[in-house]
């Protein structure tokens, strides 16, 4: 008996917790909606606040599956194109100053930061003054990033492949390779006999 009434408020809490967790998310969907220069598919799950800075030059593809704490950022003419079925964990960290592409089906893991640009360095100048490097950044489709993983400009990372965790991807990854360390090297393939 003790145990029933102890748990009836907390089931009831749960419950109502879910009835107030929609409009929160409906909110979320408005606010990145109005933030971005192109519309969000009604199939897209959003399950936080999005942070969005810059031009929000960003296309989104269908049934897109975002987590919380995701920072989206367009400078000069960068552009942020994000494939259909596409899965950003919590915390993924994604900045265009020439472009950043991601595949149909692809997978990011939490707190991973795939950034096209650098600040250039001058002797006796901030690297706030003296502007940015940038190249393009191509991943491919149904790509698993791990979590941690960070992406440097100009890596294009082709189908299929899979980056572990905490990895530092400086060069291009060949599809279908597993890639891992700092920096990223692809790993050998061992066969099951």
């Amino acid at each position: 008996m003790l145990k029933r009434l102890i748990l009836r408020p907390a089931v009831f809490l749960a419950r109502a917790a879910r009835f107030f967790d929609k409009p929160a998310r409906l909110w979320s969907l408005a606010r990145l909606e109005a933030a971005l220069r192109h519309r969000v598919p009604a199939s897209t799950v959003l399950l936080g606040a999005a942070e969005v800075h810059g031009s929000g030059d960003i296309v989104l593809g269908e049934n897109l599956y975002l987590y919380p704490d995701l920072y989206l950022e367009t400078r000069a003419s960068g552009r942020i194109e994000i494939g259909s079925g596409v899965v950003l964990s919590r915390g993924v960290h994604i900045v265009a100053w020439s472009g950043v592409t991601i595949g149909e089906g692809s997978m990011i893991g939490e707190y991973t930061s795939i950034r096209d640009a650098n600040h250039r360095t001058a002797a006796g100048v901030s690297p706030r003054e003296t502007g940015h490097t940038s190249a393009p950044i191509r991943i491919g489709r149904n790509v698993w990033i791990g979590r941690g993983v960070t992406v440097l400009p100009g890596v294009t990372i082709g189908d299929g492949a899979v980056i572990g965790a905490n990895a530092v991807v400086t060069r291009d990854i060949p599809a279908y390779t597993t890639a891992a360390g700092v920096p990223a090297r692809e790993l050998p393939v061992r066969r099951v006999a």
